[in-house]
């Protein structure tokens, strides 16, 4: 499952790179599949320390969080739905306070706030999804959200694939 990571060093998995702020644990990672069936990378950053049990989008994280808290997460979806639809939006978003609202969790948890976005990115479909720990207090937590995307950094799917052929030994 996640593997925690020292929050302050970079992380580099699955054509992910985070540099994290001070203070963010992060772990990137795949969940287990069966086989023949696709897996894709998961982003979770917290300033608080996660449980290695939880959801994809922070599911029993996210009821820990304290007012000043953020949860991050960032879910490939693949490339075959990559520049459409719901993720034809280009580029990593940029995060604003007014993009925050407690309507916007997957379930309503008193007090807290989300975002989500669905965006592409060198041909990889993604969802980064955003917790505060305080919707009064988002003003003050957003920054914290923004400085830890801004350090976030994704490979295009041809470099990864190359990557992944050249680690199982195929050629490119």
């Amino acid at each position: 499952m996640a593997i925690p990571i020292n929050p302050t060093r970079p992380v580099a998995r699955f054509g992910l790179r985070i540099d994290p702020p001070q203070g963010w644990q992060v772990a990137v990672f795949r969940r287990a599949s069966e086989p023949g069936d696709a897996t894709h990378p998961i982003l979770h950053a917290c300033t608080r320390p996660m449980p290695e049990d939880r959801g994809d989008f922070g599911t029993g994280v996210v009821d820990l969080l304290g007012p000043n808290d953020v949860f991050v997460a960032l879910l490939e979806y693949g490339t075959d739905v990559a520049n459409r639809g719901l993720f034809e939006r280009q580029g990593m978003p940029a995060l604003a306070p007014s993009q925050f609202g407690p309507d916007r969790l997957q379930r309503y948890i008193p007090g807290l706030s989300a975002s989500q976005h669905f965006f592409s990115t060198g041909g990889r479909a993604f969802c980064l999804f955003t917790v505060l720990g305080s919707h009064a207090r988002r003003m003050a937590t957003v920054p914290k959200a923004v400085a830890l995307v801004r350090n976030l950094r994704v490979l295009d799917a041809t470099t990864v694939r190359r990557q992944s052929l050249q680690q199982q030994g195929g050629t490119p």
